[in-house]
């Protein structure tokens, strides 16, 4: 697979095991007995649902999009360099698509939008894995995938949690998706049953903006909908980009005349740890800077063998560069 999970191959390196790559495709049975608590470890599940299977050229003009959708937009730039990496190499991976469930002949996507959308204007076929499975298994493969790529906006995963909701889906399967425990699909939830729909669309996707703060805009805009009608109506709001869209509504909502900073928000760490629990790894990150902690009983040896290769990690990293892993 295209994917690498890198954390993992260094400890089967120093250990020798191996990672299953049979896994069922639905081996999640609830958030509260199997939460994940990596993007490596979800990265592997994602991709248990494409291992060992035929991959076959599907005509991008019989599949359709997903029943929920998870995307507000496409980034340009990052859809730009994709259909050029694509068109000079080719389709790495394969997208994950199901028989069409109310129309014969076609398919519908489970994930690989893009990558259809790419297909249709590059007048190419769509290289997939057809697993006829049903809407239950789709949400939480199409979550799951989009959780291991991590370039979701938290409002963008906030508002695939309220579809999931809408549609009947409860939280485990929900938490299963985003791969999130059910304190933090509730507050996604909390955020988007406050802030109008429309007023969302309006602000766009705001990659840069996490949680806490739109938690702030939640409880402000709640509370002052015709000051939040006015500031969308301003002519120059519609130009900005949308984290500064997003800056303004909320810089205007608390009296200010510039955005709120950030200062008192600290990023949570994620952290990993091997099924043997002989290490743990935190990572966290505070602006441009990474700070990584290795602990436990292996600690110590596993920090000085990642110390020794930092040249072959760093290479692999600009080979997972290069290669095509988006939606």
């Amino acid at each position: 697979m295209a994917r690498k999970n890198l954390l993992a191959g260094l400890v089967e390196a120093e250990t020798g095991d191996q990672v299953s790559t049979s896994a069922a495709a639905y081996p999640i049975r609830g958030a509260s007995k199997s939460m994940i608590r990596s993007v490596n470890e979800l990265a592997k599940q994602a991709d248990a649902y494409l291992e060992g299977e035929h991959v076959v050229e599907l005509d991008p003009n019989a599949v359709d999009g997903s029943f929920v959708s998870d995307r507000m937009g496409d980034d340009k730039v990052q859809y730009q360099e994709l259909l050029e990496a694509i068109r000079e190499r080719g389709q790495d991976s394969p997208i994950l698509v199901r028989p069409h469930p109310g129309s014969d002949g076609r398919y519908m996507i489970v994930f690989g939008h893009r990558r259809v959308r790419i297909a249709r204007e590059l007048g190419r076929k769509v290289r997939a894995v057809v697993k006829d499975i049903d809407d239950k298994t789709h949400v939480i493969a199409q979550g799951q995938e989009n959780s291991a790529r991590a370039n979701l906006s938290f409002i963008e995963k906030a508002m695939f949690a309220k579809r999931l909701e809408d549609l009947g889906y409860d939280r485990d399967v929900i938490s299963s998706a985003l791969a999130s425990n059910a304190a933090a699909v509730s507050k996604m939830v909390s955020v988007v049953t406050r802030i109008p729909a429309s007023v969302i669309g309006k602000i766009g996707s705001a990659a840069s903006v996490g949680r806490e703060r739109w938690v702030e805009l939640s409880l402000l805009a709640g509370k002052k909908s015709e000051m939040v009608n006015a500031i969308l109506s301003e002519p120059e709001f519609g130009d900005l980009e949308s984290n500064e869209r997003f800056e303004r509504l909320l810089a205007g909502l608390n009296g200010k005349g510039k955005p709120v900073r950030k200062a008192g928000v600290k990023p949570a760490a994620q952290s990993w740890v091997p099924e043997d629990k002989s290490v743990s790894v935190s990572v966290k990150k505070a602006g441009r800077a990474v700070a990584i902690a290795v602990k436990g009983m292996d600690g110590s040896r596993f920090g000085t063998w990642i110390s020794d290769n930092l040249g072959d990690l760093y290479e692999a990293f600009r080979k997972s560069e290069k290669t095509v892993t988006g939606d």
